[in-house]
C-alpha cells in the first residue's frame, strides 16, 4: 500500500493517478477527499494530518508526505509523522528554501524541521525540494477570466518554475523504485521565465492577449496575506524579487530521474488553460 497525503492537490492528484495507472494499491489522504476525486480502485481517507490518527491502516509500504502551510508552520513534525513511522519509505515534499533561505521561518526552518523528523523516523526516505510551481499562476485565473489581466511584482525577474506533474512523476519513481534511499532532489523547470512572460504564454494559449500589470511589493503582499501567513508571503516575495543564484539555476535532477527534460511553463499552460477561460 502506498499512501498519498495531499491527494487532491496539484501534485498529489497527479501522483495518485500515476500510481493507479501502474496498478499500485493506493490510499489517497486529504482533508476533503471523496471517491469521485480519485481513479477507480483507490481507497480514500478524509482526515487532517494535525489529528492524532490519520485513519490509515498500518500495512503501509511507502508514504508521500505533503504538509500544508498552516501545519508546516505550527505543527509538531514528530507527531505528524508518527502515524507513518512503520512505513518502509517516506518521500517528503519539502522546499528549495531549506538550502537557499535557511533563515526563513517558513521556507527554511519549518521545512527543515520536517526533513529532520523524516530522516530520524523513516527506515528509508527521500526528500524533494522544488522551487516555484507553475501552478501558482492559478492565482491569476479570476482576473484573466474577468478582463484578461494578470498582476504581479518583479515583472522582469525570471525563475525556473516547475510543472507540478513533474514533481509527481519524480515522487512516483522515488516511491516505487530502488536507488533513491536517503536522496535529496532539487526540482526546477527547464528555463527561467519572468512573470510578464508567463502572462504572455497564457494569452497565447488562450488565443487572446493577457495584459500584464506591474504591482509593487506592498500591493502583492497585501493580496498574498488574504490566503497565506505573513512569513510565507514575505519569503515568497524575497525569492521573487531578489532570487539567489541557486534559485535561478536549472537543476538537472528531473531529467536525471525521469530520463527527459522537465516540462515548460507553456506545456503546463496548454494543459490547464481551461482554468483561465
Amino acid at each position: 500500500m502506498i499512501v498519498i497525503t495531499g491527494a487532491t492537490g496539484n501534485v498529489g492528484r497527479t501522483l495518485v493517478r500515476i500510481l493507479a495507472e501502474q496498478g499500485r494499491e493506493v490510499t489517497a489522504v486529504s482533508r476533503r477527499v471523496a471517491q469521485t476525486d480519485v481513479p477507480p480502485g483507490v481507497r480514500v481517507v478524509a482526515t487532517d494530518l494535525s489529528q492524532p490518527s490519520t485513519g490509515v491502516h498500518s500495512e503501509v509500504d511507502a508514504v508521500f508526505l505533503l504538509v500544508g502551510g498552516d501545519l508546516m508552520m505550527t505543527g509538531d513534525p514528530a507527531r505528524v509523522i508518527a502515524p507513518f513511522a512503520d512505513a518502509g519509505k517516506i518521500v517528503l515534499l519539502s522546499s528549495q528554501g531549506v538550502t537557499t533561505r535557511p533563515g526563513s521561518l517558513s521556507h527554511g526552518q519549518a521545512f527543515a524541521a520536517f526533513e529532520r523528523a523524516v530522516m530520524a523516523s523513516a527506515t528509508e526516505w527521500a526528500i524533494l525540494r522544488p522551487g516555484g510551481f507553475a501552478s501558482n499562476a492559478y492565482a491569476w485565473a479570476p482576473s484573466i477570466k474577468a478582463n484578461r489581466t494578470a498582476a504581479a511584482p518583479f515583472a522582469e525577474i525570471g525563475l525556473p518554475v516547475i510543472d507540478p506533474d513533474d514533481i509527481a512523476a519524480v515522487a512516483a519513481v522515488a516511491l516505487t523504485q530502488q536507488g533513491h534511499a536517503k536522496a535529496i532532489y532539487e526540482l526546477t523547470g527547464p528555463a527561467l521565465i519572468t512573470p510578464r512572460q508567463r502572462a504572455t504564454v497564457l494569452g497565447d494559449a488562450l488565443g487572446d492577449p493577457v495584459t500584464f500589470i506591474d504591482q509593487t511589493r506592498e500591493e502583492a503582499r497585501a493580496q498574498m496575506l488574504t490566503f497565506m501567513p505573513a512569513p510565507v508571503a514575505d519569503t515568497t516575495l524575497d525569492i521573487l524579487g531578489t532570487p539567489t543564484l541557486r534559485e535561478q539555476t536549472v537543476s538537472p535532477d528531473v531529467e536525471k530521474i525521469l530520463g527527459r527534460a522537465p516540462g515548460s511553463f507553456a506545456d503546463w499552460a496548454k494543459r490547464n488553460i481551461a482554468a483561465f477561460r
